[in-house]
């Protein structure tokens, strides 16, 4: 029996493999709308950049992967199990041939759905800091009447800076570029760069990202250009390059990798790592194919009447009244990312204090019109500002939590 796994290893770790995905085959496309390319040139580079360790590689990667489908398995979260399956491909390239790209793992945890949806719940503080920058930047050169929030107003005219102007996508590209200078110094030198200067090279590619994104709002406004246009992509793109891509080049020069692939490496395949991992990844699996029961009207506070409200989706009830619009939904993003999606501009986002409770106000506009919107998480009729706080109670209590979101026209 012994010596029947030993020469099938491959079929049989391949058999698993496919049943997985197949099992996941949702998971894997959420996963994949998400960044298709991003993540395919990831798992192009971590084969390409691979290098031969005696580091302990599966010990990190058991250990990550132990901790997002834990979290999976409480939350149901398909974007941290999609990169629990990645993990699971890169541990078993790593058993067989002993070669890591930690320059394609970084790449591979970016591009994640779970740095999306980070990104997702900094979008608004991202855009008003860079606008409020450049605002202070601009007030002793040109005549700005004011500003609110991403709104700037000049001369009577006003100026307003969509979301792609926060820079996921740039800095994305950026990633892929440094990934890939990176890559190809490696392969000029036949040496490898250790950790800490992969991780420092990262940190002046956000660095630059944010220096590039300032400047290209700062031309927007001083072109007053914010609509998708050919002018609008032309300063993007140049942004990008002369504030990215060409800086980079230059401090490529200074990174010179040290480190020589070890020759030595221990080539004994260790299947115990792959068999734990892949009886992680199956239960959990398992988990996420049962309902969920998102729980959003339990408890519910008696100032809504329910009876005349009605469920927009599975996870959203809507209450409507005469004054006041009200969603009480799961908490899976914040609001402000609907109301982008549907056309309103967000003039202003702050906390308040409602009752000696927290809550966010935000005010918006569509078709000249203005709208008041104050929303907060509630878990057991306690109201909270912080996403990741009222996840952190959800993961450990497994309390029900909600999102609701009250709107008033002004």
């Amino acid at each position: 029996m012994k010596n029947f796994l030993s020469q099938n290893r491959i079929i049989i770790i391949s058999i698993a493999l496919i049943l997985l995905v197949a099992m996941n085959y949702n998971t894997v496309v959420f996963g994949l709308d998400s960044d298709f390319f991003g993540i395919l040139f990831s798992v192009i580079l971590f084969i390409i950049g691979g290098r031969k360790t005696n580091f302990k590689i599966s010990y990190l990667l058991i250990f990550l992967l132990v901790l997002f489908e834990f979290v999976s398995y409480r939350l149901h979260t398909k974007s941290l199990h999609f990169l629990s399956l990645a993990l699971f491909v890169c541990l078993i390239y790593y058993s067989f041939t002993r070669k890591f790209s930690f320059i394609a793992f970084i790449c591979i945890l970016m591009f994640s759905t779970i740095f999306n949806k980070f990104f997702e719940h900094l979008t608004t503080e991202i855009k008003q800091t860079l606008c409020y920058t450049v605002f202070l930047s601009l007030k002793n050169f040109i005549t700005i009447d004011k500003i609110e929030g991403v709104n700037f107003y000049i001369k009577g005219a006003k100026i307003t800076i969509d979301t792609a102007c926060m820079g996921l996508s740039m800095f994305k590209t950026g990633l892929l570029t440094g990934a890939l200078l990176l890559t190809l110094e490696e392969k000029k030198q036949q040496k490898y760069f250790g950790i800490f200067q992969i991780l420092l090279f990262c940190f002046f590619i956000i660095l630059l990202n944010v220096i590039s994104n300032y400047f290209r709002i700062l031309l927007l406004v001083l072109m007053q250009c914010t609509k998708e246009n050919v002018l609008h992509h032309t300063i993007g793109i140049l942004c990008f390059t002369v504030y990215q891509v060409i800086p980079m080049l230059v401090i490529i020069r200074y990174f010179k990798p040290k480190i020589l692939e070890v020759q030595n490496a221990n080539n004994k395949t260790n299947f115990l790592p792959i068999v734990i991992s892949f009886c992680i990844v199956f239960i959990t699996t398992i988990e996420m194919k049962n309902e969920i029961n998102f729980d959003v009207l339990d408890n519910q506070s008696l100032k809504y009447t329910i009876k005349d409200g009605k469920w927009i989706n599975d996870e959203v009830f809507k209450i409507e009244t005469k004054n006041k619009l009200i969603y009480i939904k799961t908490p899976s993003h914040k609001p402000l990312i609907c109301w982008t999606g549907d056309g309103y501009k967000i003039i202003e986002s702050k906390e308040i204090m409602v009752n000696n409770e927290k809550v966010w106000f935000n005010i918006m506009e569509k078709n000249n019109a203005k709208f008041y919107s104050y929303w907060w998480y509630e878990c057991g009729n306690k109201k909270y500002t912080s996403f990741i706080e009222v996840m952190l109670m959800k993961l450990i209590y497994n309390k029900p939590i909600r999102l609701i979101n009250e709107i008033v026209k002004v």
